[in-house]
Parts: C-alpha cells; structure tokens; sequence
C-alpha cells in the first residue's frame, strides 16, 4: 500500500489536568494518500472535536496519545528539510479572516513572503504575475487589491485572499476550518465556489471542518459526523445527509433550517436536546444520554463502525449484525482516499 500524504494513528487530545479535563479527540484513525482530489466535511456540534483535528493535522497541536504522520514520517521527527516540505503541502484557511492579517502590512506582504520562503518565482516581475494569477482565481482584482492594507478590504476580500495564498503554495492538501462563517450571507458562496475551484481545478484536495450541514452538503463529497471526538458516522454525503442513520446525525439534520414554513425543525423526533443534558463520561456510546433508542449494550462498551454500505459506517448498535470497519480503516470509506 502506498505511503499516505498524512495520517492520525490512534491520536487522542486532552485539554486539562487529572481531575477536570476534556478529550476532544478520542483514539482517532484516519489516512489521507497523495492524490485525492475529493472534499472531506468534519462536521458536528461545537467541542465535537472538529478544530482540534485540524490543528493536530496542522501540527499546531500535539497528540496526547498517538502518532501524526506525513509521508510515512512521525511530524515529531521531521527534519528542517522535511517540516519545510510539510508546510508547503499543508495549507489553511482560518475561521476569522481578521485575525490572521497584520494590519501593518499591505496585501502584497502576506502574498510575497510564501513565494519568498518556498523560492517560488526567479525575479520580482514573476512573483508579482503569480500574485495576480492567484488573485483573479478566487474572484478579486488584482488592481483593487494589490497595494492596500487589510483595513482597507471586506472579510469576504481577506478571505479569499486567504484562499489565493494557500493557492500560490499548490497544496496537497488545503484544511479550511469555518471559512464562511465570519463573512456575509452574501459572500459564503463565493468563498465556497473558490474552495470548490480549487479542488476541481487543482486537484487540491480539501478538509472542510463546519458545523453547518448545508454549506457541507453543497461543496462536499464525504463527510464524518463527530461527537465529543468520536466518529458517528461517516462516508458518502448524499447518502448521510438525505438518510441519516445514527440518531446524532438525524438530530442534526433535523435542525436544518428547511425554506419550508410547514415543515417542522429542532429536535429530531425525542433525541435530548444537548442543553437538557450533561455530558456523562461513559464506557459505553457517548450519545446514550441523548439517545431514545438506546438498549443495554449501549452502557458497557461503544460501538463499533458497522457497514451500513459500501461508502458508508454508523458507530451504532441499531446496525450491529453488518459488517465492522475497523477504525484503523476509517479512510477506506473514502473510497480514493487510500
């Protein structure tokens, strides 16, 4: 099997002491290879354990327990040359596109430094060509943005800025967490047509971390449904989002806004509503105090992922008689993906 670009090996994330503390990411599994041209969603409620995923792929977090590795190397053990070549293929988007910008310099700061650090163009005239190429890729005039200070542009502009950075570095694999939801309603589409163009155009492939199911379900290809750092479900978009299985995922369906005045939205049926409940630590399935089909098995170990198709896994008993995934294989579910 083929080295992959980067892998979680049974990464878990605790935030806190002994006493009171969080695991946001529990035993996790997931290999991404080379060449994966496709959109990945992690969605879930806020503290599923989204954002730390994605630092800890961004090496910007470091496994309590478990290994990350890029290209078969462990990121702890990575050479200068090889933390250079990993920065390079691993690119961002943040969540807030006010943040990430020093107000002192002008936009053609942040967009010369990566063509600088990374050698990328052989004079000042193709640097400046690149910086245009980018630009108009996502949308923005190069006339009009060029030569201004942050202050001076929209959130929607420095966000798609931020895009047209990642861009110059042609990633081999961009994590976008939260792009739109710092910007205008008006905007969101476009920043998610750029993310899209990306990844179609490029070959760029995209981890899109959100909490919002219908921004997912436009622009992904597959999705994982996390609760308290755990899988619930993952594989196929369509399937997951038109016919949720696990009880969680139909939760969160459920609360889509539907342009619909008669049909109803909020609670999936008589699923617990998370601000009625307190998170109980379990050996069990994490969901069970919320969950209204729960049954005894539910209290004494969690589930494992069960087939439920063949681009498709439900960490729930309902489907216990199906095949078992195992977690190590996570990736499999995506079908190019190892």
């Amino acid at each position: 099997m083929a080295t992959s670009l980067i892998e979680l090996k049974n990464v878990t994330k605790i935030f806190g002491g002994k006493k009171n503390y969080t695991v946001a990411l529990d035993d996790m599994s997931l290999a991404l290879s080379e060449n994966f041209p496709r959109i990945v969603t992690v969605a879930g409620e806020s503290g599923s354990g989204k954002t730390t995923m994605g630092m800890l792929l961004l090496g910007f977090y470091s496994p309590t327990f478990g290994q990350v590795f890029y290209r078969g190397q462990d990121l702890r053990e990575l050479t200068w040359t090889g933390m250079m070549d990993y920065r390079r293929n691993i690119q961002a988007v943040f969540q807030d596109p006010f943040a990430v910008y020093n107000p002192f310099y002008k936009v053609d700061n942040l967009l010369s430094i990566p063509i600088k650090n990374f050698k990328l163009a052989s004079s000042g005239a193709e640097a400046r060509s690149m910086m245009e190429e980018a630009l108009t890729s996502v949308g923005l005039r190069p006339e009009e943005t060029l030569g201004r200070f942050p202050h001076q542009l929209s959130g929607g502009q420095r966000q798609r800025i931020a895009v047209a950075r990642a861009l110059l570095l042609k990633p081999k694999l961009l994590i976008a967490d939260e792009p739109v939801s710092m910007v205008d309603a008006s905007l969101r589409s476009t920043i998610l047509k750029s993310l899209r163009a990306l990844n179609q155009d490029y070959g760029i492939p995209i981890f899109y971390i959100t909490h919002d199911l219908t921004t997912a379900y436009h622009v992904s290809d597959y999705i994982m449904i996390l609760y308290h750092g755990s899988v619930m479900e993952v594989g196929n978009v369509d399937k997951i989002i038109r016919d949720p299985q696990h009880p969680y995922t139909q939760l969160l369906v459920k609360s889509i806004p539907w342009p619909d005045p008669n049909m109803a939205w909020g609670d999936a049926d008589d699923i617990i509503n998370k601000s009625k409940v307190a998170f109980v630590k379990t050996t069990g399935c994490k969901f069970l105090p919320r969950c209204p089909r729960a049954h005894d098995i539910c209290q004494t170990q969690p589930p494992a992922l069960f087939a439920k198709d063949s681009d498709r896994a439900v960490a729930c008993y309902l489907f216990k008689d199906a095949p078992v995934v195992p977690r190590e294989e996570l990736g499999t579910l995506f079908r190019e993906a190892v």
